[in-house]
Formats: C-alpha cells, sequence, structure tokens
C-alpha cells in the first residue's frame, strides 16, 4: 500500500505534465490536493507569506500561503473557509465564478485583513491557448547600461510573435515593467497567449515586444517613468531600441509602434508619446498615475498630473490610446488615481483624441488591464496596413456623440 501512495503523485505530476500549468493547478485542487503543494512551490516560488488567485475559465482558485488559517471574502460577500493543502502552510478555496467581469478578493485571519484587497480577471476566452495557434518566442535576458541615466542599467527580453519575418522590419511595442510579464499565462496580462491569438485572427499584425525593466537606483522606476520630460523617450530611442535592433529589425514609423504600461508605467507610455508621436502613435495606459509622484517645483520638475490640463491646452497630439482605470484605485498625498483618469479622458475626449476610456471597479492592480487585453490590443491596433507609414488618427464616430464623463459620490452623503 506504502508504494502504492508512493506512486499516486507521480501518475499524476505524468498527467499534469500534458495540461497548462493553471489548468493543471485547477485540476489538482479538484481531484488530487496533495499535489498541490509542489505544483504550487513549482509554478509560484515567490508566495511565501502572500496570496493570489489563479483562473482557468470559470473555476478560480484562492490561495494563501501562510501560517495562519485563513478565510477568504469574495466580491464583498461573508469569509469562506479554505482548505489546507497537507504538509505545507498552503491553503485554497475553489470556487465556480463568472467570467468577462473583474472579481475582488480579501484574505482574512483571526478577524483580520491577512493580505490587501486584490482583484482577478475573469478572463475571456482570447486569453487562453488554443489548438492549432502557433506559439511565438521568448529571448533571454539582456542587460543595458545607460549614458542617459548614468550608472542604471536595466534588463529587457524581446518577444517575436508568430508570423514575423525577421528578414524585414517588424511592427513593435514597447512595455515598461516587463520583468512581470515574461512568465506568460502565469503571469496577470497572459500577453503572449493574447498576442498568438489575435495575430492568427488577423486582429493585429505580427509584431515584436520588448519589454523593459526599470532601471536600477534610488526610486529610479518612478525618476524614469512619472517624470514629465522627454528623457525616457530619448532613452528607449537612443539606447535601448538600437541595442535591440543589433538583433531584430523593426519598423521606425510611429504609426507601426505601440508603447505600453501600468500604473506609472501607463503615464510613462503617454509621455513617451506625447513627446515623440512620430516613433510611438499608439499608447496602452492601465491604471495610469497621473498623479504628483515627481512633481519638484524647486526643481522646475511637472508630475503627471498636469497632463489633462497639458492635453486640453496644447496642439492635439496624433496620438491614439487605450485608458483604463478602475473606481477602487488609489488615493493618497500625491493625487487620486481614479478622478485623474476621468480628468484625462474628459480631455482626450474635449481635444477629438482617438481614445477609448474603460473605467472598471477594481483597485491598483492587473485585473481590468487583463480582462480587456485582447479587446484593448485589437482596438488599439484595428485597420493597419503594413503597406502604410502613417495615418491621422480621428476620434471613433461611435465616441463623438457621447457626453462628458461625469463623476457622483457613491460611498457617502453628498452634502
Amino acid at each position: 500500500m506504502r508504494n502504492l501512495l508512493l506512486l499516486a503523485p507521480l501518475t499524476f505530476a505524468a498527467l499534469y505534465a500534458q495540461t497548462h500549468p493553471l489548468e493543471a493547478i485547477v485540476n489538482a485542487a479538484r481531484a488530487n490536493p496533495a499535489a498541490l503543494k509542489e505544483l504550487l512551490a513549482t509554478n509560484f516560488p515567490t508566495l511565501k507569506n502572500q496570496g493570489t488567485a489563479l483562473v482557468w475559465g470559470q473555476d478560480f482558485l484562492f490561495v494563501a500561503d501562510t501560517a495562519k488559517q485563513p478565510t477568504v471574502s469574495i466580491d464583498g460577500q461573508p469569509a469562506a473557509a479554505m482548505a489546507h493543502v497537507p504538509e505545507s502552510d498552503f491553503w485554497y478555496a475553489l470556487v465556480k465564478m463568472r467570467t468577462g467581469v473583474t472579481h475582488s478578493y480579501e484574505f482574512l485571519a483571526e478577524g483580520k485583513t491577512l493580505f490587501p484587497r486584490r482583484d482577478v480577471a475573469g478572463y475571456n476566452p482570447d486569453s487562453y491557448p488554443k489548438a492549432g495557434v502557433a506559439k511565438g518566442t521568448l529571448s533571454e535576458k539582456h542587460t543595458i547600461a545607460s549614458k542617459i541615466y548614468e550608472g542604471s542599467t536595466a534588463d529587457y527580453w524581446v518577444y517575436v510573435s508568430p508570423g514575423v519575418d525577421l528578414s524585414r522590419p517588424a511592427p513593435l511595442m514597447v512595455w515598461q515593467d516587463g520583468q512581470g510579464l515574461i512568465r506568460g499565462d502565469l503571469s496577470a496580462l497572459h500577453l503572449f497567449t493574447v498576442t498568438e491569438n489575435l495575430v492568427a485572427q488577423k486582429l493585429i499584425p505580427p509584431m515584436i515586444h520588448v519589454m523593459i525593466s526599470p532601471g536600477t537606483g534610488p526610486r529610479m522606476r518612478s525618476i524614469q517613468y512619472d517624470t514629465v520630460s522627454d528623457r525616457f523617450g530619448r532613452y528607449l530611442l537612443e539606447e535601448v531600441l538600437p541595442e535591440v535592433e543589433k538583433t531584430y529589425k523593426l519598423r521606425a514609423d510611429g504609426y507601426s509602434r505601440g508603447i505600453a504600461g501600468e500604473s506609472s508605467g501607463g503615464i510613462c507610455s503617454l509621455n513617451v508619446a506625447w513627446h515623440f508621436p512620430d516613433k510611438f502613435s499608439r499608447v496602452h495606459s492601465t491604471i495610469g498615475s497621473y498623479t504628483a509622484l515627481q512633481w519638484h517645483p524647486e526643481e522646475h520638475l511637472e508630475g503627471a498630473n498636469v497632463y489633462p490640463f497639458l492635453i486640453r491646452k496644447e496642439e492635439r497630439r496624433n496620438i491614439r490610446i487605450w485608458q483604463s482605470d478602475g473606481a477602487e484605485d488609489i488615493e493618497n498625498q500625491f493625487g487620486s488615481w481614479p478622478l485623474q483618469a476621468v480628468e484625462l479622458a474628459n480631455s482626450l475626449k474635449m481635444k477629438g483624441y482617438d481614445y477609448h476610456f474603460r473605467f472598471g471597479e477594481a483597485a491598483h492592480n492587473s485585473a481590468q488591464a487583463a480582462l480587456d487585453l485582447p479587446e484593448s490590443l485589437a482596438w488599439l491596433w484595428r485597420g493597419y496596413d503594413p503597406a502604410k507609414t502613417g495615418q491621422i488618427y480621428e476620434m471613433d464616430v461611435a465616441e463623438r456623440d457621447k457626453p462628458l464623463y461625469r463623476i457622483r459620490i457613491a460611498n457617502r452623503d453628498a452634502w
């Protein structure tokens, strides 16, 4: 009997090796919880003293790694018990839930919050691998030293989608905080899978993604991403992309280039396109930090809080922008992320930009961006013609007659 028990995990491991890691973990939670310990430790090695939610279709697996016995509250409902994974600090709850929306969750222990409230996407079908769809390739990690940010280094990775002809210059997207994207479907956005599915459907062109981490050095991420200037754009154009182009051919026209990021990376994306619309004309900005994180009047430096007003006052740039945020985003001494998001959207509306604003319920995390990614990338690249090098972006006809956004107080009396 003991030998049979020892063989059982091996049998399950062999079975799970044939399936997607997320599906394997969900299957283990349903059929063989003892296998969860190894699967979670292998696929999520940094989970210690944290919690997460893993999704496969309508199966949502909430996992906490803690010595305390936790419960989980989902979408503000009463906390539910979690099961224990044998011989580990893992606890889990497997729930069937609605897809096509974001869900909030919070882990508690002894009646107190264990980890901060988070959100998870109920992913749409194009965020999952599909049979017969070609796979792209991810490079090894590269490291670049900067002169523009003297003494700072940064890591970057290059993903080549299916259909890219390496003998010809390819369309490009640059992603800030790239270190958070390279784990494929184990990262929140499922960027590679979404790209592969959309390329297969001819909804976006075959393209190259350059994913770059923030530079090293004290507060360098905020200095690079939140400062309103042309410095980070010059860094990309003068240092990073020339290094990439030693191996890969990239299209130089802004019509064939997009730039993307979340939080400070979101404002960074707009900032680069604002200063260099001829080099980057497609902007993907989610939970953008359009706040005063790098406002230093003593140094004559503006913070990203000025962007709604810059857009209203200055000549319209030839930029297409997808923007999203959530009603539960951050409010602190640097500003209000939700209010600034609405202010920015209204500014883009008033100036006639080709923009789309998605305002959900989530807090400061990737859930809304992950949910939207198939739609947002297809929208951002809609109508792309590889024979062209330019296009004057006009506001979508469906947007023109819509009113400006208006705010109502939702959580207390307005008097």
